[in-house]
């Protein structure tokens, strides 16, 4: 957060608020967007009966899925019939802990997760997901990549804002401000991309793949905490930028008066 400067410059209780005020949207908004990078409940699957759903193909639904070779088709497939989340670097599903075929269906169930590898993050999306000679849909590929880089760079922008800020406090200027709230704008810009790449990459991954009837998808509370984040990051840029263009408008009114 940019220090108030006591040398050069003239700051009163508005400007101090101000920067006081977008220092906690950036803390907050932080934390949000870390939150939901590092949390599985960007989308959410339910499903009437799961532990039916497994008991019905043994272990294989959860063999397949926890596969490497498993392929987008065959790890959706499993999403929808075990109550699956998917976030933008792990995958779950929940499965009875004993699901042998001469086993009834269970009441215990446990949560079985596996990452997607860096490779996985930029590996191609076929047309008809799980046909490798079906070709590469690009739109669903490019999407996906931009979704696992663009809530980084966000994050990235916000630190360095921190640290210019951190700069304009050993200089004792506020001007630097302005750069801060630049550099926040961007980040909402990057978090509000994050949100449209991944909505529009569900959407066209539910085209290739219809939810079948008994089961329900939503966008999950992962996803809500970078929504919430987008707008929080603006704020704080407005606030930034409002309050280091004001004042050094002032200060220089004042100075002009002065020198008259």
């Amino acid at each position: 957060c940019p220090c108030v400067p006591t040398k050069g410059t003239m700051m009163d209780n508005r400007f101090a608020t101000a920067l006081v005020i977008a220092c906690v949207l950036s803390l907050i908004s932080t934390i949000y967007m870390a939150a939901s990078i590092g949390t599985d409940f960007w989308y959410e699957y339910h499903t009437l009966s799961p532990a039916e759903n497994v008991s019905e193909a043994g272990r294989s639904i959860l063999e397949e899925f926890v596969s490497k070779d498993a392929d987008e088709k065959t790890y959706t497939d499993a999403l929808f019939r075990c109550n699956g989340t998917v976030g933008l670097w792990r995958r779950c599903i929940t499965v009875p802990k004993n699901s042998h075929w001469y086993s009834p269906p269970e009441t215990d169930m446990t949560t079985n997760c596996i990452s997607f590898s860096l490779s996985d993050q930029f590996v191609e999306k076929y047309i008809e997901p799980g046909n490798h000679n079906s070709g590469t849909d690009l739109n669903r590929t490019y999407l996906w990549r931009l979704q696992f880089l663009l809530p980084f760079v966000s994050i990235g922008l916000m630190c360095f804002g921190a640290l210019i800020g951190l700069c304009a406090c050993a200089c004792r200027s506020l001007y630097p401000a302005i750069a801060t709230g630049v550099l926040h704008f961007l980040a909402g810009l990057c978090t509000l991309g994050l949100v449209g790449c991944y909505v529009a990459g569900i959407e066209l991954l539910h085209r290739k793949l219809p939810l079948p009837e008994d089961v329900r998808g939503e966008f999950g509370w992962s996803f809500c905490l970078a929504c919430v984040s987008a707008p929080l990051q603006f704020m704080a840029a407005a606030l930034f930028i409002w309050a280091a263009r004001t004042n050094r408008k002032e200060f220089t009114l004042l100075k002009a008066y002065r020198v008259a």
